[in-house]
């Protein structure tokens, strides 16, 4: 599909949502934070918010039901992934005549010089010296350079059987001349010889030239060896066309199963039902933080279908049993309303993500915010990591020596709740 398609269809999309609404772009765009000229853009089709909280604000801003938001969601990554700049074959084609070629099989330019079934002349006529490229004679004796082809009637003589032209050296006449088919037969051995050592350096920059792009394999750990070859198509369920070009919130197929399942064994706690709900986004997002996934959001594009058939990111996390023991010994000034806390936040689940209505998310066991992270010096990646998140947990309680970082939970806990700023 193009770029184009995709575009329109979000757009249509959010359009629908903006003029049943009723409200103006200046409006809708003061509810959702943004601008209205932002606003007109994305309803137009003019443009693809590049972070999906936008488009949930905006939404929400709309009184959209959770199915479309679903929808758009779906619609948005079609497009944000539609819009990636493809490679720049061009660009390196115009260079590639400008790259010195390695000697290879194929003929080079003949000269006027004898063919491959004629006899070669033993005593060639001397060469004229205006012919003679400077370099050459000035170091006659680097037979085991890159031969250049010479203009002339002594342009070279071609290897019969190898396609390959032998140019004339200085120092290659005077030997012909002077030792006969000896010199003949050496001449021979040294094309061979630079074929070989051609054939040699070409093979090795080829490989220096592949090794690193194999190594640099988006969200993987290095090659992909499960990938089909050139040529082949890959026959592994996330790239075979049954699949969309991107699996995301509220599909329900194999694909979706596929996702699942692979999350499943990489350790994840998750039902492997084919349908893409709360908690397959919870996990894709958890798996893309874990393996190193920009940006982190839900959707299981291109990246990080790659990833989890590759990556050797590991899912498997604490138990409840062991989060509450450790909650326990971290606090231990009120441990059970401690334990209370992150299970309503939770559920004990390390790995919880909940996105906010702007755009923003909260994080692990105690659900640290965004904004708390931040002042913590924190990451996502570490938030998810069940000690430093009772521990950051811990950190936010001194402040007050109460647990105002989580007003709702603290007030189910208790009927007197610790006071909240």
């Amino acid at each position: 599909m193009s770029e184009c398609t995709e575009s329109e269809r979000f757009a249509a999309c959010l359009r629908s949502l903006k003029e049943r609404s009723g409200l103006s772009y200046a409006a809708l765009a003061a509810k959702a934070g943004t601008s209205g000229s932002s606003v007109h853009r994305y309803c137009l089709g003019g443009s693809v918010p590049q972070d999906y909280g936008t488009v949930h604000r905006l939404a929400v801003a709309c009184g959209a039901t959770p199915e479309e938001l679903r929808t758009l969601h779906r619609l948005w990554a079609l497009a944000d992934a539609a819009r990636e700049p493809e490679p720049t074959a061009p660009a390196e084609s115009a260079t590639a005549p400008t790259r010195p070629e390695a000697p290879g099989p194929g003929p080079e330019a003949p000269g006027p010089g004898p063919k491959p079934d004629e006899p070669e002349p033993l005593a060639p006529a001397p060469e004229p010296k205006a012919a003679r490229p400077a370099p050459q004679a000035a170091h006659p004796a680097s037979e085991t350079s890159r031969p250049e082809p010479e203009p002339g009637p002594v342009a070279g003589r071609q290897e019969p059987g190898t396609g390959v032209s032998e140019p004339p050296h200085g120092t290659a006449h005077a030997s012909v001349a002077a030792s006969g088919t000896g010199a003949v037969r050496s001449g021979r051995r040294r094309g061979r010889v630079a074929l070989a050592v051609g054939l040699v350096v070409l093979f090795l920059g080829g490989m220096a030239w592949t090794l690193p792009s194999l190594g640099s394999a988006e969200g993987g750990d290095g090659p992909d060896r499960n990938a089909a070859a050139p040529g082949k198509k890959d026959s592994r369920t996330l790239f075979t066309p049954a699949c969309r070009e991107v699996v995301a919130m509220g599909q329900h197929d194999t694909c979706v199963r596929e996702v699942q399942r692979l999350l499943e064994d990489k350790g994840a706690v998750i039902g492997v039902d084919g349908d893409f709900g709360p908690q397959t986004l919870r996990r894709v997002t958890a798996f893309q933080v874990i393996a190193g996934i920009e940006p982190p959001n839900g959707v299981v594009g291109d990246t990080t279908k790659r990833a989890l058939y590759t990556s050797k990111a590991r899912m498997k996390t604490w138990t409840p049993d062991k989060v509450r023991k450790r909650i326990r010994e971290v606090f231990t000034e009120e441990p059970d309303r401690a334990v209370a806390i992150a299970d309503c936040q939770s559920f004990l689940d390390p790995l919880h993500i909940l996105p906010n209505t702007n755009g923003t998310r909260n994080w692990g066991l105690f659900q640290i915010s965004d904004a708390r992270l931040r002042d913590l010096k924190g990451t996502p990646r570490q938030a998810l990591d069940p000690e430093w998140n009772i521990r950051a947990a811990k950190r936010l309680w001194r402040e007050d020596r109460d647990f105002h970082d989580w007003p709702h939970c603290d007030r189910a806990f208790s009927p007197s709740p610790s006071p909240s700023r």
